[in-house]
C-alpha cells in the first residue's frame, strides 16, 4: 500500500499543474477498420499522421477525420462515404456528425458538461479444417464518458475459445489472456485521463502498440493481455511529439519470500505471490520535413526492488540510470528503438523500425558474434493499379536472444506473452498483401506470409554470445489467405475467409489445430470493442 501511495503521489506532484484543457479517450487498436482508414488517408496524402504510436485517442481520430473532411475534394467517392460513416461515431468529439447524423448507440447522453456512451460487446467465430472445428465467442459491455476535461472509458469482455489458439508460447497474433476453467478468460480495458491543448496524462489498463508495420510491430506489439500504465503524451509543436509510459507487468514468477501458507475452513493452502515487475519507455518523434517522421526512444524492464520513482522522469536514458543505481552488480533489462515513416510521395508509405536489445560495438567487427536486434521494413502502395487498392510488402528479421533475458523476472514479457514481435527472437518473416476496398468499410484482402524461427537458445541453455542466426530452421509457416470483411454499422463487423497453410517444426510453438498442411475456412462477426 505504501508503494502505491508513493506511485500516485509522485505522479500528481509532477503533473497536476498541467491539467488544464480538453479530454482524451483512447480507442482500441482491435477496432481495425478506422485505423486502416486513417492509414489510407495518410498514405494517399490527405492527412498527416504519426503511424508509430498507437492507440490513438478518440479526439485525435476526430481531428484526422475533420482534416480529411476539409480536403474532401481530394477524396474518392468511396473514401467520402467512409469518412461520413466514421464521423457518425467520432463526430461526438467535435460536434460534427456529417450528413447522416449520429450513429445508433445502446445509450447516449450529451450536454455541455457531461457525455456518456454505452454499447454491448459480442462476437463469434467458427473455423473449420481437417482437424475439426475451433470456436470463439465473447460477450460484455463497453462505455466511454467525458466530464468536463476528464475522460473515462471501460470495456469488460468475457472470451470463450475452444481449443485455445492464443497461448503465450504460440507464434501467432491470436489474442489470449488469463485462462480460467481451461478455455475462458476475462479481459478488462479501462482508463481515466486528463488532457490539455498540447498533451495528456492518463492511467490506463490497456494494450500498447509502438512501431510501424501492418502485420505486427516489433517494439510493442499490442498482443499481450492489458496491463496497467501511466501514459503521458506531449505535442507542443506540429513537428515534435513525445510519448512516455510507465507500466506494471505480470512477471508470473513466484516470490517465495512473499508467499505464505493460509489455513481456514477450506483447509490449508499455499498462497503464491508473484515478483513485482515494471516497465518504463519513452519515444521522441520529430518531423524535420512535412510527412517525414523520425522516432527514437528507449525502455527498461526492472524488478527486485519494486517501484522506483526515478523512472517517472519521462526523458531519461534508462540504461545510464540503471548503471548508476546498480553499479558493480548485474543490471536490469534495457532496450533502444528507432522508427521512420516516409509519406512524401503521394500514394506511398515507406517505413522501418530497429529494436536494439543489446548492442556491443566490438561485436560489429566480429564474424562469429552478433548483437541482439530486430529489424522491420516495408512499403504500402495505394491506388495502384486500381483506385481503392493497397499493396503491402513487409520484411522482419530478429537476431537470436532479442526480446529474451536470462533472468525470469526481467524478460521482455507480461503474463509470459512477448511484448515485442510475435515471432520472438531468431526469426524471419516475409509478408505480402493486396487489398481492394470497393465499398465503404469493405476490405477484400489476399495475403501471403512466410515465417521461420531458428533454435531458441535460451530454452537450450546455450551461451549468450556467438549463437548463429537461423543456423537451423526449427519451425516454418507458409500461409496464403483470402479474407472478406465488412463493417455493416459502426463497430459491427462480419467476415469470412479461407487460408491454405503448411506449418511444420517445433510442436510447442503452434496449436495442433493448424499443424501440417491445412485448408481452413472461417466465418465470424463482432460488435463493440
Amino acid at each position: 500500500m505504501t508503494e502505491i501511495k508513493r506511485y500516485i503521489s509522485s505522479i500528481f506532484f509532477y503533473f497536476i499543474p498541467a491539467l488544464l484543457f480538453s479530454q482524451e479517450i483512447f480507442h482500441p487498436v482491435q477496432n481495425e477498420g478506422v485505423y486502416r482508414f486513417l492509414d489510407e488517408l495518410a498514405g494517399t496524402g490527405i492527412i498527416n499522421l504519426n503511424h508509430t504510436i498507437k492507440p490513438y485517442s478518440r479526439s485525435a481520430i476526430a481531428f484526422y477525420l475533420q482534416e480529411a473532411n476539409n480536403h474532401s475534394e481530394s477524396l474518392s467517392l468511396r473514401q467520402k462515404t467512409e469518412l461520413d460513416f466514421y464521423l457518425r461515431d467520432f463526430g461526438k468529439e467535435i460536434d460534427n456528425f456529417g450528413p447522416k447524423g449520429r450513429r445508433k448507440d445502446l445509450f447516449y447522453y450529451h450536454d455541455s458538461l457531461f457525455s456518456i456512451t454505452f454499447n454491448p460487446v459480442f462476437g463469434g467465430e467458427m473455423i473449420y479444417n481437417s482437424s475439426g472445428e475451433a470456436t470463439w465467442w465473447c460477450n460484455g459491455i463497453t462505455a466511454h464518458s467525458s466530464v468536463g476535461k476528464l475522460g473515462i472509458w471501460a470495456t469488460l469482455r468475457d472470451n470463450h475459445e475452444k481449443p485455445l489458439l492464443g497461448r503465450p508460447e504460440y507464434l501467432n497474433m491470436r489474442p489470449g489472456g488469463h485462462i480460467k476453467n481451461g478455455t475462458d478468460w476475462s479481459e478488462m480495458r479501462a482508463g481515466i485521463s486528463w488532457a490539455w491543448k498540447w498533451g495528456s496524462v492518463a492511467f490506463v489498463h490497456d494494450n500498447l502498440q509502438w512501431g510501424s508495420g501492418y502485420n505486427g510491430t516489433n517494439i510493442f506489439s499490442g498482443h499481450t493481455p492489458p496491463f496497467f500504465q501511466l501514459r503521458i503524451k506531449m505535442k507542443p509543436a506540429d513537428w515534435f511529439e513525445f510519448n512516455y509510459v510507465h507500466g506494471s507487468l505480470n512477471s508470473m514468477v513466484v516470490d517465495s519470500n512473499r508467499s505464505y501458507w493460509v489455513t481456514n475452513s477450506y483447509g490449508t493452502d499455499y498462497r503464491e505471490v508473484y515478483h513485482r515487475k515494471y516497465i518504463a519507455a519513452n519515444m521522441f518523434t520529430i518531423m524535420p520535413l512535412k510527412k517525414l517522421y523520425f522516432s527514437a526512444g528507449n525502455s527498461i524492464i526492472y524488478s527486485d526492488y519494486g517501484f522506483n520513482p526515478v523512472y517517472l522522469i519521462p526523458v531519461l536514458f534508462f540504461k545510464s540510470v540503471d548503471h548508476s543505481m546498480n553499479s558493480g552488480i548485474d543490471n536490469m533489462n534495457s532496450q533502444m528503438f528507432f522508427d521512420v515513416n516516409f509519406y512524401r510521395i503521394k500514394n506511398l508509405h515507406l517505413y522501418a523500425t530497429i529494436f536494439i536489445d543489446e548492442l556491443s560495438v566490438k561485436r560489429l567487427l566480429k564474424k562469429d558474434e552478433w548483437n541482439f536486434m530486430s529489424y522491420k521494413a516495408g512499403a504500402a502502395i495505394y491506388n495502384m493499379p486500381l483506385v481503392n487498392m493497397v499493396t503491402i510488402a513487409e520484411f522482419t528479421y530478429s537476431l537470436p536472444l532479442t526480446f529474451q533475458h536470462y533472468v525470469p523476472t526481467l524478460t521482455f514479457e507480461s503474463n509470459r506473452y512477448n511484448l515485442g514481435h510475435y515471432l520472438k527472437d531468431n526469426s524471419r518473416e516475409l509478408y505480402f498483401s493486396t487489398s481492394y476496398r470497393p465499398l465503404r468499410t469493405m476490405n477484400i484482402s489476399l495475403w501471403y506470409c512466410d515465417a521461420v524461427r531458428g533454435p531458441d537458445y535460451t530454452e537450450l541453455g546455450s551461451p549468450r554470445i556467438g549463437n548463429p542466426p537461423l543456423e537451423t530452421i526449427e519451425w516454418h509457416n507458409q500461409t496464403t489467405g483470402l479474407k472478406i470483411e465488412y463493417q455493416v454499422i459502426n463497430d459491427f463487423y462480419v467476415w469470412m475467409g479461407v487460408t491454405r497453410s503448411n506449418i511444420s517444426g517445433n510442436n510447442s510453438w503452434y496449436p495442433d489445430f493448424y499443424k501440417g498442411k491445412k485448408t481452413s475456412f472461417t466465418l465470424g462477426l463482432s460488435g463493440g470493442f
